[in-house]
């Protein structure tokens, strides 16, 4: 019994070597772009400005700077929650970014464990 293949499908040894060329250069550019966004640096402020949390692209903190006036040994809790929330949007506009880019060069194509 013979399998029917529509056109445009299989195409041999010749569209098979097309393809994974193709593959291989999503792949080479995905992985520069993750070189680029991994060097880039963003700088978040949180809590209306009195803080500042400067992340590069890998999410490693890379400094905080808070206003002078935020400190109030008796409410640390206040200074405390502000930090976290910029940290925490600093790693998430990371992520965005990160996925944004990427999605230009793959599409909406998923393959774990390829890119």
């Amino acid at each position: 019994m013979r399998a029917n293949v529509p056109k445009g499908m299989g195409g041999g040894p010749q569209n098979m070597q097309a393809m994974i060329r193709q593959a291989q250069k999503m792949q080479e550019d995905v992985a520069a772009k993750q070189e680029e966004l991994d060097a880039r640096e963003y700088e978040i402020k949180a809590g209306g400005g009195v803080v500042t949390v400067k992340i590069n692209g890998k999410k490693e903190v890379l400094s905080i700077d808070i206003a002078p006036e935020l400190v109030d040994p008796d409410d640390i809790e206040t200074l405390s929650d502000i930090l976290v929330a910029g940290v925490n949007e600093a790693i998430k506009r990371v992520e965005d970014t990160n996925s944004r880019e990427i999605e230009k060069i793959t599409g909406s194509m998923a393959m774990p464990g390829l890119f």
